[in-house]
Formats: structure tokens, sequence, C-alpha cells
């Protein structure tokens, strides 16, 4: 069980070996932290009145940053809180989250994004709200994007529910450029789309349910770098799960350097043979995709055409999933196991070298919303995350922190885990 405590005045991580993401350097040092913030980084530190913890075979690395996850609040705190999602992740080892707006109502006045900062202030992690292109949601009329980014909003979005309209798309990107702020677009083409619950292929076929074909994401991932290019703006793309899409992103960043896009952990991780057992925490949008785009992202990855890995970290009720698979909602959890999960398909199964995932999940993200990013300078606020790479566990329920319990990975051997969390001056031993 994660045990969440105040930082102590003194703190000493001993022994362990420290990983700086941004200068890429990986040396054995001792660190100390006195009063929440970054004190020295040294060979044989000794202080006696300090709070002295082993580290010895970990790694020290700044704290993971998701730019993508759904904590439900306002609206729907019967499936997650921003309390509850910051202890979701913490125990994944992330110190900074951005939540997306599709929440009931959606973030989509500078009054709602006021709302999230000020509820965030007494939460554990720090939180980051990402305001709605449109008006609820619609698709039709652009928001207050200079206000809401006034407020605090770090990017827009309409997540959930694709910017169908080419114009409005276009119209966001042109406001987007004026702020320096990302516009991600969930890239599926409802028209294309219908009413598909998984991978349209042969198992769609097989297991009897509506199929969502490739190109209804990898049409709009065209359409929306095309308009990037178009306006100059800012297109983050997020959730890739395509090979087509992966290589439309991987030629448009030859030219177009504000082009950044994510891969989530159930893409990279799961084909759609698993849809076989009609585990409805395996419904999620976009769809898990077959065995050859599974392995073209991880390629993709490889090749450095993903910027970072985001969770899509979706909470559900039991309720919402206990349901057939083509009724049951779309969205999984992942923000406890993601480590777990992308140290073990990526490093240890394909050769990444773990300091190019540790960059995925740091530095990288905090580049793309614009969040101070060298976080080992002395007098920086304490946020961190000691990882043991090698370690060996199953993930189960007692691991899950979020309000909903719907992840696909319960009972998975995963490898890799965050031991220690530290953000806010606050510390989770987590393990």
């Amino acid at each position: 069980m994660m045990d969440l405590q105040l930082l102590p005045k003194k703190l000493l991580l001993k022994g362990g070996t420290i990983y700086d993401p941004l200068k890429d350097t990986m040396e054995k040092k001792d660190l100390l932290i006195v009063n929440g913030k970054i004190a020295s980084m040294k060979k044989g530190e000794n202080y006696d009145d300090a709070k002295a913890i082993d580290c010895a075979g970990k790694i020290i690395t700044h704290g993971f940053c998701d730019l993508h996850v759904h904590f439900r609040e306002p609206g729907r705190e019967d499936k997650e809180t921003l309390a509850t999602g910051s202890l979701a992740a913490l125990a994944g080892g992330f110190t900074r989250v951005c939540v997306m707006p599709n929440t009931n109502p959606p973030l989509d006045t500078p009054e709602s994004i006021r709302f999230i900062l000020e509820k965030a202030k007494d939460v554990p992690v720090h939180i980051h709200p990402i305001g709605a292109i449109t008006r609820q949601q619609g698709g039709t009329d652009i928001t207050e994007m200079g206000l809401m980014r006034d407020e605090g909003a770090v990017a827009f979005s309409d997540d959930g529910l694709p910017v169908q309209d080419g114009s409005v798309m276009r119209r966001a990107l042109e406001y987007g450029s004026m702020f320096d702020l990302p516009i991600i677009n969930h890239a599926e083409d409802i028209c294309i789309r219908e009413d598909g619950v998984m991978n349209e292929g042969f198992m769609s076929t097989k297991l009897g349910l509506s199929g969502n074909p490739n190109l209804a994401e990898s049409s709009m991932v065209y359409r929306d770098l095309a308009l990037g290019e178009m306006t100059g703006g800012r297109l983050h793309v997020p959730h890739v799960s395509t090979t087509e899409s992966a290589e439309h992103i991987k030629e448009m960043k030859k030219t177009n350097k504000k082009v950044t896009a994510e891969v989530a952990p159930h893409h990279l991780y799961f084909n759609d043979e698993v849809i076989a057992s009609f585990n409805t925490n395996l419904k999620v949008a976009p769809p898990i995709r077959s065995e050859e785009d599974r392995t073209a992202l991880v390629q993709a990855v490889i090749e450095g055409v993903f910027d970072c890995i985001a969770t899509d970290h979706a909470p559900h009720t039991i309720e919402e999933k206990e349901a057939s698979f083509d009724l049951a909602s779309f969205g999984m959890i992942g923000l406890e196991s993601c480590f777990g999960v992308v140290n073990k398909v990526l490093v240890h199964q394909n050769k990444l070298p773990l300091s190019r995932l540790i960059q995925m999940l740091t530095v990288n993200p905090r580049r793309i919303m614009g969040f101070k990013f060298d976080l080992f300078q002395e007098g920086v606020s304490a946020e961190l995350t000691v990882i043991d790479p090698k370690s060996e566990w199953v993930f189960s329920k007692n691991d899950i922190y979020s309000r909903s319990k719907n992840s696909p990975y319960l009972e998975e051997k995963l490898q890799g885990r965050p031991v220690l969390t530290i953000a806010k001056n606050k510390i989770a031993f987590i393990v």
C-alpha cells in the first residue's frame, strides 16, 4: 500500500543512480533535499540530521508527466476526482498531469479552468487543465481560448469528441498559434468510424462486433497534419493507434517541427486478439489494433516518431463496464500500471534504452506543454520519481488508487515500477 507523508525538512536519497533526462547523464550520486528543494547532488553525501533513504539499485529521475488524463471532476466524481486521480498518479510515479476537458459540464470557460486550478491546490500532484476547443464540445463554436489561457489552460482539445469540421479545426489551430499552445484533436472520422466498437479486421468479423477501420483515424490525422502545416499552429496528435497514422506523422515531422505526438501504453502492449475475452476493460477509443499495428507503433517509438507516452487514464464505474461489449463505455485506467507496461514492452522486449523511455515520460511532455523541465537545478522544488527498473510484479487491485477499477492489466506480470514519488512537499512510498 502507498504511504503518503509530508516531506522531511532534510531528506537524503543515498546510493542511487541519478538519471538526468535533460542532460542524458547517468551517475551514481546522493541527492539532498532541504525544505522541499533540491540542495545538492554529490557522491558520498552524509548529513546526520537528514532522513536517509537507501536507493541502491534504483534510478532517481524527474517526476513523470502525463499530458492526457481524465479525472472526471466536475460532474462524474463517482468515477474519479482530482484527489483520487492524484493518488493514482503518485502510485504510477507521475508528479504532473494534464486533465482533459470532457467533464460535465466541460472545461469550456475561463471560470471552469479557474475551478480546476483552485481545487487542485490541495492535491499532492500538479494538475493542469486543458480547455475545450468548442463550446460544450459541440464541434462548431470556438471557445474563448485567450481568456482560458489567461486563467491557466495549457492546451485545447475536445478529446473524446473529434473536431469533425475541418474549418473549425483550422480556426482552432490559428487561434492556438496566437497563444503558442498545442491543439489536441481526437483523430477519428465519425462518418468512417460509424458504430465501430473494436478494430475492424479478422477478429471483429470472427467475434461479430462492429469494426472501426484504421482509416477512420489515419484520414483525420492526415487532415490535421495538413491543417497544422497550413496554419503554422502547434498540433499534438493523441493516442496514435495505427501504422498509417505513425507514417503520416513521421513524414510531416521532416518538414514541420511543431508537430508532436503521443502513444498510449495499451496500444503498445495489446493487439485485437485479446478482445476474444470480451473483457470490456479492453474497449477503448481508438481501439486496440492488430498485431501489425502494434509492432509498427513499437518501431515508431524506437525511430523517435512519438515524443511521449501518455496513459489516456479514463475511469469508469463498474456498472458502465459490466455490460455487453458493444454497450460498455470506452476507456481504461492506466496511471498506476504505466511504467511497468511500457518498460516491459519497450525496454525488455524491444531493447529501447531505458534512458529514452524516461525521456518520453519526463522532459519531452514537459517541453510540449511549456513546463519547467530542468528539475535537477539547485533551488528547484523537488519533483522526483525513484524507479526500480528490474522488479517483476503482478498488477493487482491492491495497486489501484483510482476510484474506478477498469484496468485490463489485472494479473499481468509487469517489469519495473516506481517505488517513491516526491511532489508538492510530499513523499509517497509506493511499495
